[in-house]
């Protein structure tokens, strides 16, 4: 939760910049109802589990056995991260007989990735 600034805690110094600060709020206010959205779309990307299966299946389609014994999970457990990634589109699902088989819908979304792991490695040298 984020605290409203009142007139005591806002600055009145005029040492800023009243154009820029007025672009850059009008450009924020044209984001400010995605904003929530972004925020769990990260929260999603910001677990390891799910980070794994998105890099396995960029390896090609496998079914859910397959994605839990490289997890080292359950298969429920595998199953719960699966419908949370499918959920947001970012997964294929076919079936086949009892056998379930995702794949990567997300070419964007991989793209992403691998340059977010790239700038990791040249942060870390």
């Amino acid at each position: 939760m984020t605290a409203i600034a009142t007139k005591s805690d806002t600055c009145t110094i005029p040492c800023f910049d009243q154009s820029k600060v007025n672009k850059v709020k009008k450009a924020l206010s044209k984001e400010e109802k995605r904003l929530p959205e972004l925020a769990d779309f990260y929260k999603l990307l910001g677990n390891t589990t799910r980070l794994k299966i998105l890099l396995a299946l960029a390896q090609g389609e496998l079914c859910v056995c397959d994605i839990a014994h490289v997890l080292e999970l359950s298969m429920a457990a595998t199953s719960h991260q699966l419908k949370l990634l499918r959920g947001q589109g970012w997964l294929g699902m076919r079936n086949d007989g009892k056998m379930v088989y995702y794949r990567l819908n997300s070419e964007d979304l991989l793209k992403a990735l691998k340059g977010d792991l790239k700038i990791l490695e040249a942060r870390l040298g």
